[in-house]
């Protein structure tokens, strides 16, 4: 298995248990990917450097999961339609 990263942009002006529950569906479509969840962190509200659907400000999110090399293309596809995220990146992480 391989080590990635999923970042998150999430809503601002949602709800906190709908925004805990988008992480939730998030790391829930990395589990059903076949991927193991190893890290969660929560940077908070930051400033986005430009807006994104009239926001100018998001949560920032960042699930570490080791997986196979076939589970982040399943996860981006699921994360891609979910409500409420405003832009998300998965990359494969350094091993060294």
């Amino acid at each position: 298995m391989k080590k990635y990263e999923l970042a998150l942009v999430v809503n601002a002006r949602i709800e906190d248990d709908a925004r805990a529950e988008v992480v939730e569906k998030a790391k829930d479509y990395i589990t059903r990917a076949g991927g193991v969840v190893t890290e969660v962190e929560d940077w908070g509200k930051k400033k986005l450097a430009y807006e994104i659907q009239k926001m100018g400000e998001g949560f920032y999110y960042f699930i570490q999961f080791d997986a196979e090399a076939t589970a982040p293309g399943q996860i981006e596809q699921n994360v891609r339609i979910m409500d409420n995220v405003l832009r998300f990146l998965c990359v494969k992480k350094d091993e060294a």
